[in-house]
């Protein structure tokens, strides 16, 4: 049972990751999963993301339906069946170190590819590939948005399409990713009561709603801008956590 005032505490940054989310799309669950992995351990933890993600993701795609490119979506859903049941053969359930290190990696590691090879979503073979990529991330890393982010920063979409386009995707992966975490018995090791993933789905959906207000206000330069800057923020904080805990043992 998670005690009350840490519960208060994550209620907080769900309304506040979800917003974040709401608004760009990503970077919000990064932070969250961070938050989680600090109180849960990390298939209980996984679970829990993915519980709020998916209402987060699935309120956000119902808001921007109107604007989601479905020809990406259906191709990225592809790669990412793939990938998940590649994945499900292993089971491989990752360390608190491992998560933090390719959560903070990945960008950096994006941004040395040729440019030839830079993923821009809109090439017709790009999401097939996506879809791979980031299933295998966010079942080894837990979160992948700000990967996804980098297929989709590199494209002409406007930023609306962008959040709408990704958040069909991203509801598609935390359905994987329950499926995925919720089959192993230590997802359930920390159980929580059924009100409070309740109120964490209602918490993400307040937070969902109140960034689609912000984003109609926003220019697309300014959202790639301030993309860019969150997502390198986070990755360095994850990279000295996961250093960190190395240290640690």
């Amino acid at each position: 049972m998670i005690a009350p005032a840490v519960a208060a505490f994550i209620g907080v940054s769900i309304v506040v990751t979800s917003f974040i989310s709401g608004l760009f799309g990503m970077a919000g669950g990064l932070i969250l999963l961070g938050i989680l992995l600090i109180f849960l351990d990390v298939a209980p933890a996984m679970v829990l993301f993915a519980i709020i993600q998916l209402g987060s993701n699935g309120w956000r795609s119902f808001l921007w339906r109107k604007l989601v490119v479905w020809s990406i979506v259906w191709r990225y859903i592809i790669g990412a069946t793939a990938a998940f049941f590649m994945m499900r053969l292993v089971s491989f359930v990752p360390d608190k170190a491992l998560v933090y290190l390719t959560l903070g990696s990945i960008v950096f590691a994006a941004d040395l590819l040729p440019r030839a090879l830079t993923p821009d979503i809109s090439r017709p073979g790009a999401p097939y590939v996506s879809g791979v990529i980031i299933m295998t991330l966010q079942l080894i890393a837990g979160a992948a948005g700000h990967v996804l982010d980098l297929f989709f920063q590199k494209s002409n979409l406007d930023r609306r399409a962008v959040v709408a386009t990704k958040a069909v995707c991203q509801t598609v992966g935390h359905m994987f990713r329950i499926a995925y975490f919720g089959s192993l018995a230590t997802a359930w090791e920390t159980p929580l009561p059924a009100w409070q993933y309740v109120t964490a789905i209602g918490l993400s959906l307040a937070g969902t709603s109140l960034a689609a207000v912000v984003l109609m206000r926003m220019s697309n330069e300014s959202f790639r801008w301030w993309s860019r800057q969150i997502v390198v923020g986070i990755s360095v904080v994850y990279l000295v956590r996961g250093v960190w805990l190395l240290a640690m043992g």
